[in-house]
């Protein structure tokens, strides 16, 4: 098999910023740099077309690092590079816990880089590869003005070269089956395919976004006499806050403004933290990016990181980040209205805060192609579904079949009356978003905290839910949770700033709820003690459920249900049991040591499991015609012909079939049909 290592160094006006796409229109290649298995690199200057599409087509694998980008860059050269015959270092290492940048790899994976070499080859492309700055009388380095920098650049081409064929035969390649390679491929489908964007509304939306602003500027100056010229101005208006009003503010995320907002300010506090919310809206970023990173097509693509969430192999968001969208507070026939009234131009007419209007309007971008429609569907609870299967909880896997059959209750209700043991017909709506809260975050060990931030997500009032259920505990449960409010008091450790009675009803909801799931709490620690044991028996398999756990070289595996693994490297318990393995920190983005613990390992597992459910449906939407255009968390979004025989309904019963290694699993999917995309019920 003749193994052909490929690399592009290109230029274009256009920032990579805007996306592949945008950029790949606009590209010229100023160095194709390739080399055939262990040969000597060869580095081709301004490379033809023919000759790019003649290496390719003699090669039987091709190995590129992050090819989404030189794929697109080739094809607007004429030159098809056959996703089926692409090994990418950047997907490989991501589905295997590495970085995604190649040096980052080799730091990883031991392969020697010349780091001065390396800092210098960036250097060269950012003289090269773009535009220089304006204030340049050059605004462009090529060949002919800086020909020794040249020769430089092109060294850097054959050293990246080098780099990755040794990453190629260092990575791990367990996960790198047959059937995740059609994952992948699918997924670089999903991303050619693209999104059909209503440019009309994206620059209307722009627009209004940008007058709104003008004018909260202007009332946030008249409110402040001046000290806070706009509401955008974070120092400004903490200053004023403080100096004027006597408030006393550390930031201004739209949480902290939104809890603030509850408490009883003054009014002329509250007008001003109401305008600074409508300033602060991310929404017409968003739509600067549609802007900018469409295609002349009206399509915008690239909008999907396979494996882009470290050691789960969810996928993550790029660009327009559809995974991030913001929640709509607006109806949908209020949406609709103010989108034809942004194009119009009157909305204004019609609303008061545009803002709200345009981030509620963001989903609203995405519509169809003609003689298309929208077919969108979305997993029910699959993370809740899948703990309970991998955990071994029949009750609750029953509870959710009686659901599906439409004569059971809803799992939140369900939640709450097993952990109070009453009827689930007895739970009023209250007490079913206490119910909604302990499932979705109770699930993975956490406790009050846990508990706290999700209901903060869903805007409880703690205090009024503490008063209000805190006859209902069982005197036991009060008891031991008395017990840890004094142990953290006399230690001083976190309360969470709560109340003696918020926090024992927080930290009494947890017991409850471990004790009506004591499959999932015994799984947890199952979880950890086989890893443990990994850890320190390599080759030796252990098991917990489902999940098989063994130590090879480096790296720590948890065998999923649907063969995939987990991949850990680095993995450790020191003196005093700290169980640890090398990632990348999300919040820091640098490769550091991170702790775990049971309830974090099974948190991983079950989203991992979950992913995988979800590649699953897009594989068979694909296989029947659906086309996926998108997907966003647990809902698939396909652009199909406007036709009865592609439908909602079709959608679900593919993404809830269940595959040979799910049997068992109680799976169950609903969904819409439209021409413009909107959030689903």
């Amino acid at each position: 098999m003749r193994t052909l290592m490929l690399d592009l160094e290109t230029y274009s006006d256009t920032p990579i910023t805007h996306g592949t796409w945008a950029y790949a229109e606009n590209a010229e290649i100023l160095l194709l740099a390739y080399a055939w298995d262990d040969d000597e690199v060869q580095v081709v200057e301004f490379p033809t077309p023919g000759l790019m599409q003649s290496l390719i087509d003699a090669a039987d694998q091709i190995i590129i690092h992050n090819s989404h980008f030189d794929r697109t860059v080739l094809s607007f050269s004429q030159v098809r590079v056959p996703v089926e015959r692409i090994y990418d270092t950047l997907a490989v290492g991501l589905l295997h816990s590495l970085p995604g940048a190649l040096d980052k790899q080799c730091d990883v994976l031991g392969v020697p880089l010349d780091k001065a070499k390396d800092r210098a080859g960036k250097k060269l492309i950012q003289l090269f590869c773009k535009p220089q700055a304006k204030t340049r009388k050059l605004r462009r380095a090529t060949k002919e003005t800086h020909p020794a920098e040249w020769e430089a650049f092109k060294d850097y081409a054959r050293m990246d070269i080098v780099a990755m064929r040794e990453v190629y035969k260092r990575q791990p390649k367990v996960n790198w089956t047959d059937a995740e390679k059609a994952v992948w491929r699918l997924d670089q489908a999903i991303n050619d395919r693209g999104i059909q964007i209503d440019m009309d509304l994206a620059h209307a939306a722009l627009r209004a976004a940008k007058e709104a602003g003008q004018r909260l500027a202007v009332e946030s100056a008249l409110m402040t006499n001046g000290a806070v010229p706009s509401a955008t101005q974070r120092d400004a208006l903490i200053n004023y806050l403080r100096d004027t009003m006597g408030l006393e503010i550390d930031d201004l995320r739209k949480g902290t403004l939104g809890a603030l907002l509850k408490t009883d300010v003054p009014d002329d506090v509250r007008e001003l933290l109401e305008v600074r919310l409508q300033a602060a809206a991310t929404s017409p970023a968003k739509y600067r990016v549609l802007v900018r990173g469409t295609s002349s097509d009206r399509r915008l693509r690239g909008t999907m990181q396979y494996a882009g969430a470290s050691r789960t192999a969810r996928w993550g968001g790029r660009l327009f980040q559809p995974q991030n969208l913001p929640r709509p507070t607006l109806k949908q026939p209020q949406i609709d209205t103010g989108i034809e009234a942004m194009k119009a131009g009157v909305e204004t007419v019609f609303y008061d805060d545009v803002m709200e209007l345009c981030a509620s309007a963001v989903r609203g971008s995405i519509v169809v192609a003609p003689g298309c429609k929208l077919v969108v569907a979305d997993l029910s609870n699959i993370e809740g579904r899948v703990l309970a299967w991998l955990a071994g909880e029949q009750w609750k896997m029953d509870a959710f079949r009686e659901f599906d059959k439409g004569v059971g209750h809803d799992l939140y209700k369900v939640t709450y009356a097993n952990a109070f043991a009453i009827n689930p017909a007895d739970v009023t709506k209250d007490q079913r978003q206490i119910g909604k809260v302990m499932e979705l975050m109770l699930g993975y060990g956490g406790g009050v905290g846990a508990f706290l931030t999700g209901a903060l997500t869903y805007g409880f009032d703690i205090e009024a839910m503490a008063q209000n259920a805190y006859p209902t505990l069982p005197p036991d449960v009060i008891e031991a949770s008395t017990a840890e409010w004094d142990r953290r008091t006399a230690k001083k450790e976190t309360t969470f700033n709560l109340t003696r009675t918020a926090f024992i009803v927080c930290d009494g909801l947890k017991i409850l709820w471990r004790r009506a799931h004591p499959n999932t709490v015994k799984f947890w620690y199952d979880c950890e003690r086989a890893a443990r044991n990994a850890i320190s028996n390599p080759g030796e398999v252990y098991r917990a459920s489902a999940i098989a756990f063994r130590r090879s070289g480096g790296w720590l595996r948890a065998r999923l249900p649907s063969g995939r693994y987990l991949c850990y490297p680095s993995p450790q318990v020191d003196e005093d049991g700290r169980l640890s393995y090398m990632g990348t920190n999300q919040y820091t983005r640098r490769w550091e040591r991170l702790d775990t613990y049971g309830g974090k390992a099974v948190e991983q597992l079950t989203q991992s499991t979950a992913r995988d459910v979800l590649a699953a449906g897009l594989l068979s939407a694909e296989a029947a015609g659906y086309g996926p255009v998108l997907h966003v968390h647990d809902e698939i979004i396909c652009e199909t012909p406007d036709d009865p025989s592609f439908s909602a309904e079709g959608l679900a019963a593919l993404m809830s079939q269940g595959t040979q290694w799910s049997v068992g699993l109680p799976l169950a999917a609903a969904g819409f049909e439209t021409y413009r995309y909107q959030k689903g019920d």
